[in-house]
């Protein structure tokens, strides 16, 4: 996963202003105590603090992937939010 794609997913899932503020400030028992930017600065690959992440605020299997891929799926007859 790309860093862009990581701020991507971020931003559609929690908001910009949330996203950012869970960057700072939400420590993650998974990544070692540290917080999304702390372990992102430290080299943790971001799909692994993404789905730390997911985890640790209950986000569905259904919108771990972004709003482009749940629209994608609901544009060819899959189930959305699945």
């Amino acid at each position: 996963m790309r860093m862009s794609h990581f701020w991507a997913l971020m931003r559609d899932e929690f908001g910009a202003g949330y996203a950012d503020s869970l960057a700072r400030d939400h420590v993650l028992g998974a990544l070692g105590d540290r917080t999304v930017r702390q372990a992102l600065e430290h080299g943790v690959p971001p799909r692994t603090v993404w789905e730390a992440l997911c985890e640790d605020m209950d986000v569905p299997e259904s919108r771990r992937l972004g709003r482009d891929a749940r629209e994608a799926r609901g544009a060819h007859g899959g189930q959305v939010g699945s």
